[in-house]
């Protein structure tokens, strides 16, 4: 499976931007697409993540300002992020993790760096 990421970008603060993952290769029944971001100095954390089933987690931080959704039949997810403040900022990964076998399998994207700064 291949994670590919797409939508970062410089955006001023109060503005908004889209991150998109499209997945090549087939994924179990039971799996959990979702968005993990790093700052500089920081450990990497979960921004979102839902399941097949549409159900969403969501950090802290974000509630309120930023939407996760995924497209089942084609296996892509997205998160809108709206609001953004400059501690958004940070290189964005996206994941998708599933269970084959009673074995947990995760996957990463590329990353893609979304910086928000006037």
């Amino acid at each position: 499976v291949q994670l590919q990421a797409s939508g970062g970008g410089l955006v001023q603060p109060g503005g908004s931007l889209r991150l998109s993952c499209a997945t090549s290769g087939s994924l179990s029944s039971f799996n959990v697409m979702g968005w993990y971001r790093q700052a500089p100095g920081k450990q990497r954390e979960l921004v979102a993540d839902i399941t097949v089933g549409g159900r969403t987690k969501y950090a802290e931080s974000v509630k309120g300002r930023f939407t996760i959704s995924r497209d089942n039949a084609k296996n892509t997810v997205t998160v809108e992020m709206n609001s953004l403040k400059s501690e958004d900022t940070a290189v964005y990964y996206c994941n998708v993790w599933e269970v084959r076998a009673g074995q947990r399998y995760d996957y990463w994207g590329q990353g893609t760096l979304v910086t928000v700064s006037s």
